[in-house]
């Protein structure tokens, strides 16, 4: 699953790129916050189905496979190294 979330995120990040927009600008464009578009463009957050054309608008190159993606809850992983730290289950 790691491999497949970097690959999508990637994807995600080649769009932007091509769009030559900032995430200031990508905000502006759909009314949401900055951050929140870094967190969907990063598979942090759910993109809400409301939100989906406005973002389709900002950035041409999404393509419907990676917005159906992005409606998804995102995944959650954790580095090995971190599990094995014993304040994670304090």
């Amino acid at each position: 699953m790691e491999a497949n979330k970097a690959g999508v995120v990637e994807r995600l990040q080649e769009a932007k790129r091509k769009s030559g927009k900032t995430y200031r600008q990508l905000a502006e464009e759909t009314g949401l916050t900055n951050a929140y578009v870094a967190q969907l463009l990063r598979r942090q957050a759910q993109l809400k189905p409301l939100t989906a054309p406005k973002l389709r608008a900002a950035l041409p190159e999404l393509s419907e496979e990676l917005v159906r993606e992005m409606m998804n809850p995102p995944w959650r992983s954790y580095h090995p190294d971190l599990i094995q730290e014993p304040s994670v289950y304090r």
